[in-house]
């Protein structure tokens, strides 16, 4: 009985190999990610092609009392998208938690402070996730090409379902908060980057909610 159990029990130089496998197959993913994109990303709004509608991707406007930048980055990119005709429609996509927490109605309050008209702001509140914002735009919004607006990790990402759903995107990649670029941050993107690989290809994962077309026009 003691021998089967000891045979049971993994060597160290086992566990070290299975360890070592799958932190190289996680560094794969990461950086698979990144390269599938690079062509897509752009820095400069004047270097973008000129596309109808830009997705922006929905964050908190602040975390405490404290404006976020991640949202503040997006919206100030969007604004000038539209002030330089680059775009002439938006699809705000967030989440829309409850009441008080309402990720695409801050966003076009945002713009429509900015002198971007009504009629051009489409809301998504199923965006529940990066990967539910991305194809409820093609399933439900009826566009399959567009320029998505959100930091460069998160912008490969996005690009990453974008592809794998044949959507015709491009992504503009906004400057994030310098204090909060440090490994929490990049450990928590490698993570949804592995379970973006495994949505997408393993588990086929579809967003919370569908629904009726809404096209924007």
């Amino acid at each position: 009985m003691k021998m089967r159990l000891n045979k049971l029990i993994p060597k160290p130089l086992t566990v070290m190999v299975t360890v070592t496998i799958f932190l190289i197959g996680v560094l794969f993913v990461d950086r698979s990610v990144s390269w599938q994109a690079e062509n897509q990303i752009f820095y400069q709004v004047s270097e973008l092609p000129d596309y109808d509608v830009a997705l922006v991707l929905g964050t908190s406007k602040y975390l405490g009392r404290t404006l976020n930048d991640y949202y503040a980055h997006r919206i100030e990119a969007a604004i000038e998208l539209y002030k330089k005709g680059k775009v002439t429609s938006f699809l705000l996509s967030g989440d829309n938690a409850h009441r008080s927490y309402n990720e695409p109605w801050t966003m076009k309050r945002d713009l429509l402070k900015a002198d971007v008209p009504d009629q051009a702001i489409h809301l998504d509140y199923a965006g529940f996730r990066t990967l539910d914002s991305i194809i409820r735009a093609k399933e439900v919004f009826n566009t399959d090409k567009f320029i998505i607006v959100t930091q460069q990790f998160h912008c490969e990402r996005a690009l990453l379902i974008a592809n794998h759903y044949q959507i015709d995107a491009v992504c503009l990649a906004v400057p994030g908060p310098v204090q909060y670029s440090g490994t929490i941050i990049r450990a928590r993107e490698i993570l949804a980057r592995v379970k973006a690989v495994l949505d997408l290809y393993i588990f086929h994962t579809q967003p919370k909610f569908l629904g009726p077309k809404e096209p924007i026009q």
